[in-house]
């Protein structure tokens, strides 16, 4: 109750919803979203339920337009691996969350560097897995944003996607609290 939350790849704002309802009337949510369709539907959804406790804000997760050390919890489902700065998406993930603040984001990574024939291939990125990056490096970005202690709270079996195999993920971590 209370925090303020952001929910990455809002879409048509279901999970910022949610997320409004858990936080209560002191809390807020801020869904963000590149696509205006979304974002439209999103705020409509909002208006519909009568929820006041949540902003859809449409940028790219490279630039968040969110002050430092402001956030309690980020959210995100299947969007990271869709930005083509990963490592700045996570600077910024770890910028805006407060000391002690979280994250659980559920993302694909990939065995091997995906090839550049499925880079840009409409399938390919309707299906999350165009932009994937191997769990080593996905894991150093991480690592390199700041995050330390990272727990994997549910990872697929690898699964055929194109010439490439694929799995999915749920990570968290907490921004540190302080200096070691």
């Amino acid at each position: 109750l209370g925090e303020t939350c952001v929910d990455l790849g809002s879409g048509r704002g279901t999970d910022a919803l949610r997320l409004a309802e858990s936080v209560g009337p002191l809390g807020f949510i801020y869904g963000i979203d590149i696509a205006d369709g979304m974002l439209e539907k999103a705020e409509r959804n909002a208006q519909k339920l009568g929820v006041n406790n949540v902003k859809f804000i449409k940028t790219d997760l490279e630039t968040l337009p969110l002050e430092s050390n402001s956030v309690d919890l980020i959210i995100s489902n299947c969007t990271i691996n869709h930005a083509s700065n990963k490592q700045k998406v996570w600077n910024e993930i770890y910028r805006i969350l407060k000391k002690g603040g979280r994250f659980v984001v559920s993302d694909i990574y990939s065995e091997n560097p995906v090839p550049a024939e499925y880079k840009n291939n409409p399938e390919a990125v309707a299906e999350c897995w165009a932009g994937a990056i191997t769990k080593p490096e996905y894991l150093r970005i991480l690592e390199n944003a700041g995050f330390t202690k990272l727990e994997i709270i549910e990872e697929s079996q690898p699964y055929d996607k194109g010439k490439i195999r694929v799995s999915s993920f749920t990570i968290a971590a907490r921004k540190p609290c302080c200096c070691s």
